[in-house]
């Protein structure tokens, strides 16, 4: 089980994300729209002009242009002109389609002066999907005055081109360049935040950082708390303290979890035997991998990939032939 040795390149390629991007929104005069709650993260920011974003228990924050945001499995929200307006569901305009040659649905007259937003929703592989949004709040803004904020709204900007034109590949390069602003914001939130964030804080400790960073570049290594704490430079007492208040778990429990985690999803595209993947994870034989995959994910590895086989024939039979 190779990785990249960058602990946020590997869990976004494990995620195996799945990218949407638009409609983007553009609006004049009073207007609003209600989104339900939905899974993983929606990604957006604002090209032109100013709106409210309104979370189900949470203050209004305005969003100028410029600035970038984040939802990370969010409740309802709605976005508006102003914070009182009257907001219908966003799913019937949705479901009413965007221009189809600029992949944008208009709200109120066309005006070189309107609000111009645009946004992709990223969805991820729900066995591992807790590895990244457990780490997010529901809401993470990036202002344009931010360090990060140039960046982050070039790379908007350059969506925003890309979902108005049809050009060859389009598909293709909005799909990057959201996933692109997924690792921006994931940056500027670990810079900003002032609590820890698991694994994604601590990459900002050059200690503990490295410890993750090692366990990644070789998963099958058979890390132990001494080997862990000499790359951090630090004692073994200091290290395993310092890494539970960044991360939330123990070194050695990181490192178990990180290898289940690649281990599900081995397991779900069937690409190894079980005493293959047992010797890949850095166990020494079947039966302690076994032991340990039960611990972390609550059954067997055989029983998972059982499980995991019978869910896309039981869709296949429920959805019925096909004309």
């Amino acid at each position: 089980m190779l990785g990249y040795g960058d602990p946020v390149a590997d869990a976004i390629g494990l995620l195996r994300p799945r990218t949407v991007v638009g409609p983007s929104i553009r609006a004049t005069g009073e207007w609003a729209l209600r989104f339900d709650s939905f899974p993983h993260v929606r990604i957006g920011g604002l090209v032109r002009g100013s709106c409210w974003l309104i979370l189900d228990g949470q203050e209004p924050v305005l969003l100028r242009e410029g600035d970038t945001f984040l939802l990370g499995n969010p409740p309802a929200y709605t976005l508006a002109s102003t914070p009182g307006a009257d907001a219908p569901a966003a799913q019937a305009l949705w479901d009413a389609g965007a221009d189809a040659d600029t992949g944008v649905v208009m709200i109120g007259p066309e005006s070189d002066d309107d609000l111009y937003l645009c946004a992709g929703h990223i969805a991820f592989d729900d066995d591992n999907a807790g590895i990244l949004t457990d780490l997010l709040p529901p809401l993470v803004v990036v202002r344009a005055t931010d360090p990060h904020g140039m960046r982050l709204g070039q790379l908007i900007d350059l969506l925003a081109t890309e979902v108005g034109i049809a050009a060859a590949g389009g598909p293709l390069v909005e799909s990057h360049l959201a996933q692109i602003l997924l690792v921006y914001m994931l940056r500027a939130h670990a810079a900003q935040s002032a609590r820890p964030t698991g694994w994604l804080s601590a990459l900002n400790s050059d200690g503990i950082g490295a410890a993750i960073r090692a366990v990644h570049a070789d998963v099958a290594y058979p890390w132990s708390l001494r080997e862990l704490a000499r790359i951090s430079h630090m004692s073994r007492s200091a290290f395993a303290a310092s890494f539970k208040q960044h991360v939330g778990v123990p070194p050695l429990e990181y490192v178990t979890q990180w290898r289940m985690s690649l281990a599900r999803d081995i397991l779900v595209r069937d690409t190894m035997s079980i005493s293959e993947l047992a010797w890949s994870s850095g166990y020494l034989s079947e039966s302690a991998f076994s032991t340990a995959f039960r611990r972390v994910v609550g059954s067997s590895p055989a029983q998972f990939r059982k499980a995991a086989h019978r869910a896309p024939m039981a869709e296949a039979s429920a959805a019925g032939p096909h004309a």
